[in-house]
């Protein structure tokens, strides 16, 4: 008897232990949330692969191009995390990035650009409006309204410009998407600074507030006396207004208004929100967390570039990524 009594508490402290030091991650996934957790582990492995795999990804030249690259994603993804939240959907942000862009760069030649780059900003908050307006009051299903006012701002962008290049812009054109503030990118900084306010509204604002709650349960949220309508358009309105700052930027940075330069931009603006863990079904979302997929997500493309895989296989690698960030959604929701 006097001979197991040791090994028996042995045993009954090596567990103890031994979940004691995994159950910092647990603990630590709690704080962060699981998805994000998932994330930064996932991007850390990333990034040390594509050090290993690549000298040039390091360099500040490349961080830089990346941070710009990105800074796009994040800008109209901040509205469009809100939006998510309260279970709607946008697939218009590509087309609205084009049209503003060849608008901006259309009202440039014959008026101050400070007007200029805010009346094309204003046309994609009109378009944003009319989203809300097809699917809250027409009731026409978000996808296919979206779907379809993304087709009618390419081709507008495209009638405008007769499919080519509005060039030859006035002088200080590219300042706000070429210049730089302490050695980073304007648009960085406001990238930054769009992230930062709309993670406020999202965790501080009633319209934070209500997002979650619309997403949740719509109709509970209305009979709690939520203006179900009035919160959508304006969820809607928002992200048409953050579509079309970076269309404004886009072209401001290419020096040129250019009807095709949105083609995609709505993919990559979904996968970096659901990979951030914005869920589908609404409810549930984090701005934060969708800067950290559009961080994923420029890296992984930045990452394939200096390996030279051809861009087709870059859709390939995104849209993997989607079908992961959707599974591993239903996978922690039904747990």
């Amino acid at each position: 008897m006097h001979t197991k009594t040791p090994d028996l508490i042995a045993v009954g402290k090596a567990p103890q232990q031994t979940a004691t030091r995994w159950g910092m991650l647990p603990r630590l996934a709690n704080v962060i949330g699981e998805k994000m957790l998932i994330n930064l582990v996932a991007l850390t492995v990333l990034m040390t692969v594509l050090i290993i795999a690549q000298d040039r990804f390091l360099t500040l030249v490349n961080i830089t191009n990346v941070l710009r690259q990105i800074s796009g994603v994040i800008i109209v993804g901040a509205a469009v995390t809100l939006l998510m939240m309260a279970g709607c959907l946008d697939l218009s942000v590509g087309g609205v990035v084009a049209l503003t862009g060849v608008i901006a760069a259309f009202l440039s030649k014959g008026m101050p650009l400070p007007a200029a780059f805010l009346l094309a900003t204003g046309v994609g908050t009109l378009v944003g409006v009319l989203n809300g307006f097809l699917y809250v009051y027409i009731g026409i299903n978000a996808f296919i309204a979206t779907l379809g006012t993304m087709y009618i701002c390419q081709g507008a962008a495209n009638l405008l410009t007769g499919g080519t290049a509005v060039i030859l812009l006035p002088k200080g054109y590219s300042t706000l998407g070429t210049g730089y503030i302490l050695s980073v990118p304007i648009a960085v900084w406001i990238a930054v600074a769009v992230a930062l306010i709309y993670s406020f509204v999202e965790r501080r604002t009633r319209l934070g507030k209500y997002s979650v709650a619309i997403g949740d349960n719509k109709q509970a949220a209305f009979l709690c006396g939520i203006p179900v309508a009035k919160v959508q358009i304006l969820l809607y309105a928002l992200s048409g207004t953050m579509a079309g700052a970076q269309g404004v930027l886009l072209s401001s940075r290419l020096g040129v208004g250019l009807p095709t330069v949105g083609i995609g931009f709505e993919f990559q603006v979904i996968v970096a929100t659901i990979l951030g863990g914005t869920s589908l079904m609404g409810g549930e979302g984090s701005v934060i967390g969708m800067a950290v997929g559009a961080v994923i997500v420029g890296v992984l493309n930045n990452g394939l570039n200096l390996l030279g895989v051809q861009s087709f296989w870059q859709t390939v690698v995104l849209g993997v990524v989607l079908v992961l960030a959707v599974s591993l959604d239903m996978s922690l929701r039904k747990r």
